[in-house]
């Protein structure tokens, strides 16, 4: 059974892509043992300097890959596992729900840019680092489809539960700061 899902951002999200192509080529190689997809690399804007993060884009624009969708869904169900009474329930999102297509589009262009002070407590003490992240927009609408396949426990009404503590937890960068709420349009 397929549903297509459109949600729009009540607060800006922020983009969680580094614009620097070898840093994310680095991460992307510590979490694939299948290497690194050569075209992903090329969604990524090049700037200069470090601690700047923003979306994938193409010729079509910015946009967010599938496992984007599917890795809050995932996280959503670890955190309610409990609460919903269903053992194992990320993985068995991550085995029963897939999303549609691989490249979300978001918009044509970013909204803005916001910097912030990110704050860690090393062994030499606290250390403060300024970052800066694209954003785009509240009022932004996201459009993709879900497919889920057959399951016992893992129906539309759990999915849907999941979307419902998305709403006040957020996509993207500084969730802890409001950033990347939503609400379900269709």
């Amino acid at each position: 059974m397929e549903r297509t899902v459109t949600i729009e951002l009540i607060t800006p999200m922020l983009g969680t892509v580094p614009k620097n192509k070898e840093i994310y080529a680095d991460f992307i190689a510590t979490k694939n043992p299948d290497g690194i997809d050569k075209e992903e690399i090329q969604t990524i804007e090049e700037i200069e300097g470090k601690g700047w993060t923003g979306f994938h884009s193409d010729d079509q624009g910015l946009f967010v890959y599938d496992y984007f969708i599917k890795g809050f869904l995932k996280n959503a169900g670890n955190v309610l596992k409990d609460e919903l009474k269903i053992k194992a329930l990320r993985s068995k999102i991550s085995d029963f729900l897939f999303v549609k297509p691989r490249k979300i589009y978001i918009g044509q262009k970013v909204d803005g840019v916001l910097e912030r002070p990110l704050r860690g407590q090393t062994a030499q003490g606290q250390r403060v680092t300024l970052v800066r992240s694209d954003f785009i927009k509240e009022g932004t609408r996201i459009t993709f489809q879900l497919k889920l396949l057959p399951h016992k426990e893992i129906t539309w009404e759990v999915i849907d539960s999941l979307w419902t503590y998305g709403e006040d937890q957020g996509l993207g960068q500084f969730r802890g700061g409001g950033y990347g709420r939503f609400k379900i349009v269709s």
